[in-house]
Formats: C-alpha cells, sequence, structure tokens
C-alpha cells in the first residue's frame, strides 16, 4: 500500500507513507461529488448533530492556487493564463473537463496538508469537488467514512438556479447561454467520471435527484457514516 504511484499529489517521497497518512486521518469523514449536489449543505447538518468540524475545500481554492508550486500544478497555470472566454467559451466542454486543474488532482495534496494540521482528537468532516475517489481512497483508515453525491443534470440546474449562481462564471464571457451549455456539460461529464471511479473502487456513492429531500441525503450520508 505504498505503492508512490498511489500517493496524492504533493505527498510522494519517503515522507509520504500511506499507512501513516491513514492512521492520521482516521478522523476525518470525506464527502465529494459533482457540482451543485449539496455537498456543504449535508456537511453542515451532519457536523452540527454530531460535534464535528466542517473543512470546504471550495473556501480554500484561492489560497491553495497561491501556495501550489508551477512545476506540480501545470494546468492550473495554464488556466490562469487565459481569459473568461478562452476558459469557457473556445474549447470544447471534453477539453474543459480534461485540462481543468481541480479534476485533474492538482493541489490535493495541500488538503491534506491542512487537515493533518487540524487538532486530531476532533472528528472533521471534508467536503467539495475536489475530493477525486482515487486519491481519496489510499487514505481511507475504513471505506465507509467517504461517499460521493452525484446528482443529475436536473438536481444540478435546480440547485444552482436556486443558489442564484447560474451566471456567475458564464455571464462573465461575450457569450453567457454557450458558456452556460458548456459549463453544465462540462459538470456532467465530471459526474459521470466520479460514477465510474466510485463504481470501480467500490466506494459508496448516492444519486441525487429532484425526488430526494434534503433530510433524507442527509440521513442517508449520516447512516453511511455510522452516524
Amino acid at each position: 500500500m505504498n505503492d508512490p504511484s498511489r500517493m496524492p499529489p504533493g505527498l510522494r517521497g519517503p515522507a509520504a507513507d500511506i499507512a501513516a497518512l491513514r492512521e492520521r486521518l482516521r478522523h476525518v469523514y470525506w464527502i465529494g461529488g459533482g457540482t451543485g449536489a449539496g455537498k456543504s449543505t449535508i456537511a453542515r447538518r451532519i457536523a452540527a448533530g454530531h460535534g464535528l468540524r466542517v473543512y470546504d475545500t471550495d473556501e480554500v481554492m484561492s489560497d491553495h492556487a497561491r501556495r501550489s508550486a508551477a512545476e506540480d500544478c501545470p494546468f492550473l497555470g495554464e488556466f490562469q493564463a487565459m481569459d473568461m472566454d478562452q476558459r469557457w467559451l473556445n474549447r470544447s466542454p471534453e477539453a474543459m473537463l480534461e485540462t481543468f486543474h481541480w479534476f485533474r488532482g492538482e493541489g490535493f495534496g495541500l488538503i491534506v496538508d491542512d487537515l493533518l494540521g487540524l487538532p486530531g482528537e476532533e472528528g472533521v468532516i471534508v467536503e467539495g469537488f475536489r475530493l477525486l475517489p482515487h486519491l481519496v481512497e489510499p487514505l481511507l483508515a475504513r471505506p465507509d467514512r467517504a461517499i460521493w453525491l452525484l446528482p443529475t443534470p436536473e438536481f444540478r440546474r435546480a440547485a444552482i438556479d436556486s443558489r442564484g449562481s447560474t451566471w456567475a462564471i458564464a455571464g462573465k464571457t461575450s457569450d453567457p447561454e454557450r458558456a452556460l451549455r458548456n459549463l453544465l456539460e462540462r459538470d456532467r461529464m465530471f459526474t459521470d467520471r466520479l460514477r465510474a471511479q466510485t463504481g470501480a473502487l467500490q466506494l459508496s456513492a448516492v444519486e441525487v435527484d429532484t425526488t430526494m429531500s434534503e433530510d433524507d441525503l442527509v440521513r442517508r450520508v449520516a447512516r453511511s457514516f455510522g452516524l
């Protein structure tokens, strides 16, 4: 289990012993998933009900981008050099999926570094789309400590509409409607990728659609965690 190829990016080398990392992270619960799946809401509710800390990976993206070394994060550098049309209009959704730095696992080692810096005696729920199954799985002391939420396209669109964030990115391009279509298609493909990875690794996942209530999802995730 100490195969260097399975080490999270940024944690490879003698100090990155997988067995030791698993032991140090055994108090962590992981909630990954597609955009708009309700990860933050579910994490906050479960944390509040069980006295856990929440670590939101979205909130630290800017900090992690600043802390990232160029040699470890080439896709981040390319993304930062683009304007909004280059990012969301002038490329196919497939290219957006394959080159988006967080989808490539860049900066994941910084998430682990942050978690290792938190008090080890306090349970933590870490949540966000950056928790890729193949990177999280080697760090799990128990497979029931991780779950991925897989939203249907209909659920995702309803979620971003309800948040008022539908045009937050697309609206900054020269063709907001086409940019939105590209973003939604990219996110659909990302969710499909998560579905395939969790299935291959035999990790827990929940299909989230418009018939599922928030309370139902909270109960299902908490039950999966054994809480």
